[in-house]
């Protein structure tokens, strides 16, 4: 890629940004509108799960495979596909006349957004190449995240209570045309000097493993947990991954490259991101349901409850980036491991649903953990992995996003559909979602401690061990910061 003026990474930046507001916009709208459409389309529980594992699901198997054919046929080319795929796919969804093809269409939409994320992630990491400004860049990046996180649920509320559920998608369609627009007049082309070859059987491997275990979770409480379908996707699912751990290391150029996995900061990033995005995907299913269902109001309303956590991560994104590219991701993480932690404990052991200063300081709370912890996976997880492979490595960290959220809402609604009475429901709701509040509020405690265990000396020993078993030195450079070098400044 040619050196950019800054006005002009700027520019990149704000275009990349587009692409992840409106794949990141369209989960907080959806979540805000599942009530309506659970009524309009007469669907269960699981039903409404699979609104939101079926994207998901689709954009974690395919981020990695995005990734490597950007790195390969041109990153500029793959993201204009990917708006352009994501865009109708939006369009297919607001028109869905039931819930099957709802779902359906929600995985095309997935196809497109996993052209976009690691994409953009890929042209970030390449246009910004000092480190402290890529870690100010990552940090904006994150912050988009809280933009939509504010946005998502008062839009969403507003157009489901006033047009209906159906023009939520509608939201994609400018943001999407204009940022394909401003893509082929501004982003430069570029890709890898050498991209990895594909990879077909290892995607199919993914595909299998994510796919089978999202199954088994979610149709589990409805089939039984011993019946036979449900013990059979287990087993692809544990076959799919012995068959990773045994292929992958066997090519020459594997989907997943397993030796970067020895360094501490790289598997901790991979651990944090899903236990995160664990809690939040559970965080958002179980508070959408309780507002609307539970407390009784309109979703515009529920967007409105909401807007605290989104307002803190708006702000900690930012704040999260800065510190990260000052003193490194250690901080950042113990801050966001306590946060959600303790926004868990407040719904788990206090009821903080019942008291509404409570319910907002757990949102608070969540929100300033939330929006402290993108950064710092992002920028670890790109830091160790070779730049010319940026297309991978930021579709690790997408990944593990996305396997988390996914992994968040199958266990959260399996365990709040084994607990909750059809004929109770909001009696039964608050007693039935007490044991996925602990598993929130266990999501958070992995964080702190695996951030804590994951970015001290021995971990940064870890990685330059790592470094040098590489064929290719460069794939851990050296981190830049002084507190990463283990120096005071």
């Amino acid at each position: 890629m040619p050196e950019l003026s800054h006005r002009r990474r700027m520019l990149v930046l704000a275009i990349c940004c587009m692409s992840l507001l409106i794949v990141s916009i369209d989960n907080t709208v959806l979540n805000v509108a599942l009530p309506s459409m659970q009524k309009e389309l007469n669907a269960t529980l699981a039903g409404m799960q699979w609104t939101i594992d079926a994207y998901t699901l689709v954009l974690a198997s395919l981020l990695m495979l995005a990734g490597s054919t950007a790195d390969r046929i041109g990153r500029r080319k793959v993201f204009k596909a990917g708006l352009v795929v994501f865009t109708v796919g939006s369009l297919l969804c607001s028109i869905a006349p039931n819930l099957e093809s709802l779902v359906a269409f929600r995985m095309v939409q997935a196809v497109g957004g996993s052209m976009l994320n690691p994409v953009a992630m890929s042209i970030i990491t390449n246009t910004f190449t000092e480190p402290r400004e890529r870690a100010r860049a990552i940090g904006v990046w994150g912050g988009v995240v809280g933009i939509s996180m504010a946005a998502g649920p008062l839009i969403g509320g507003l157009l489901v209570d006033s047009v209906g559920w159906r023009s939520i998608f509608w939201v994609n369609l400018p943001v999407g045309l204009a940022a394909l627009l401003l893509t082929w007049r501004y982003i430069p082309e570029s890709r890898a000097p050498k991209a990895r070859r594909p990879d077909p059987v290892g995607q199919l491997l993914i595909i299998a493993l994510l796919g089978s275990l999202t199954y088994a979770i979610i149709e589990a409480p409805s089939a039984g947990w011993t019946s036979p379908v449900i013990l059979s996707f287990a087993a692809i699912a544990a076959a799919a991954l012995i068959g990773l751990l045994l292929y992958e290391p066997r090519r020459t150029e594997p989907l997943i490259d397993l030796r970067f996995f020895r360094s501490a900061p790289f598997s901790g990033a991979t651990v944090i991101a899903i236990c995160a995005f664990a809690a939040l995907g559970g965080f958002l299913f179980l508070n959408t349901l309780y507002l609307q269902d539970v407390r009784g109001l309109s979703a515009l309303h529920a967007g409105l409850y909401m807007l605290p956590m989104a307002a803190m991560t708006l702000f900690c994104a930012p704040l999260s980036g800065r510190l990260v590219g000052t003193y490194g991701p250690r901080i950042p993480l113990l801050v966001a491991g306590i946060a959600m932690a303790a926004s868990g404990l407040l719904f788990a052991a206090f009821g903080a649903e019942t008291s509404t200063p409570l319910l907002f300081t757990g949102y608070v709370l969540f929100g300033l953990g939330f929006g402290m912890v993108n950064a710092p996976i992002t920028n670890t997880a790109v830091s160790g992995m070779p730049r010319t492979q940026a297309g991978v490595a930021s579709a690790v960290a997408s990944t593990s996003r996305q396997f988390g959220q996914t992994l968040g809402v199958a266990v959260i609604g399996a365990v709040l559909a084994s607990g909750v009475s059809r004929s109770s429901y909001a009696e039964s709701f608050n007693g039935a979602s007490r044991p996925a509040w602990w598993i929130i509020t266990g999501c958070g405690v992995a964080v702190l401690f695996v951030g804590l265990l994951t970015s001290g000396r021995w971990a940064r020993a870890s990685a330059r061990r790592t470094a040098e078993r590489l064929e290719a030195p460069e794939a851990f450079p050296k981190l830049s910061t002084p507190f990463e070098q283990g120096r005071p400044r």
